[in-house]
């Protein structure tokens, strides 16, 4: 017999809520939500162990031959006469900005950057685009293309030497041979030539950096805007100028800036082809300071290198404020690709 006033237990009872243990993954997890492990100070010693002998040689071999050929642009430094190193102030920089080849070594330093970055960009693209599509052996085109950049920029200048040489270089053979020159051209021995033969050579060897980063860059590109456009009857000039190039903008500007630093600080090919000659038309600012450097006046010559650090940082500046901006760049530029098309 039960009586009226009893229950059973039933659903309606309420259990008590389990307790995780502090550190214990979560339930149902697969463990992924391990508890860090605490930063002693045993642990700290061992991470500075580790790291003090590379902090030590990047410390002697980096930083303090910068701080002490830093010195070196303020006093007066000349391997001609060691007696005598006092503080000049900034007498090697008002010697860097009077020196009459001032002008010329500025100008070339203009005409290598700009002359070396538009050609590279312009080819680059395009061959970059040439690569994406997909056609027989373009394992072997992409290897064949990016095989130069491999190579040391100083042997690029001999082997570009050699193909200018005015008497058997391969270039005015075959200028010769498609009659667009009548007699063997002097390229690096003429002044009016010379710099137009180094930059053909940079070009060529920095083609390569170009095709690699627009490369990467354009396989990231979802395939689905291409296939709006065409949807839209979008050109192949339209979809280019509205959905390749601005998905692609911040790498194109990384890489811009990132080869106007390189080109600037390089002097192997030049020095490779001509030395800085004839008579020192074809010298840029970093190859001239090899030569004062050369010439034992390392006062003038540090003076001039605090002069190539200071643009370096600028441009590297610009590097870093793009290298933020890359990852809302892109998303924007993918948000705003179909609306691009119609636009």
């Amino acid at each position: 017999m039960t009586m009226s006033g009893t229950s059973t237990p039933t659903s309606g009872v309420t259990a008590a809520p389990s307790v995780r243990k502090e550190g214990a993954p979560p339930r149902g997890g697969t463990g992924g939500g391990r508890r860090r492990r605490e930063f002693t100070t045993r642990r700290g010693l061992v991470v500075a162990a580790f790291m003090a002998p590379a902090a030590v040689f990047v410390a002697l071999f980096t930083y303090y031959p910068m701080i002490a050929g830093s010195q070196m642009a303020f006093r007066n430094w000349n391997l001609t006469d060691l007696t005598d190193t006092s503080w000049v102030g900034f007498k090697n920089f008002r010697e860097v900005f009077t020196d009459p080849a001032w002008g010329t070594v500025l100008g070339n330093t203009a005409l290598w950057v700009v002359g070396s970055i538009v050609p590279q960009l312009v080819i680059g693209f395009a061959l970059a685009l040439w690569l994406r599509r997909r056609f027989r052996l373009r394992g072997l085109y992409q290897a064949l293309i990016f095989f130069p950049w491999a190579i040391s920029g100083f042997l690029i200048g001999i082997l570009f030497r050699w193909m200018f040489n005015s008497e058997f270089g391969v270039v005015n053979d075959l200028l010769q041979k498609a009659g667009l020159i009548d007699e063997p051209v002097a390229w690096l021995a003429d002044p009016d030539t010379a710099m137009i033969a180094v930059l053909v050579a940079n070009v060529w060897y920095g083609v390569t950096f170009f095709a690699i980063m627009i490369l990467a860059a354009l396989q990231s590109i979802p395939h689905e805007l291409y296939e709006a456009a065409a949807l839209d009857g979008a050109g192949k000039a339209r979809t280019l100028f509205r959905i390749t190039i601005p998905y692609i903008r911040v790498t194109l500007v990384l890489t811009v800036l990132l080869r106007v630093i390189w080109i600037f600080n390089f002097p192997d090919l030049i020095f490779g082809m001509t030395g800085g000659g004839p008579n020192d038309e074809t010298h840029i600012v970093t190859t001239w300071m090899i030569k004062i450097t050369q010439q034992g006046d390392y006062g003038k010559a540090s003076a001039l290198g605090l002069l190539v650090v200071a643009v370096l940082l600028v441009f590297a500046m610009f590097f870093l404020t793009a290298t933020r901006e890359r990852g809302g760049g892109r998303r924007g530029a993918g948000r705003g690709g179909k609306r691009g098309v119609r636009a």
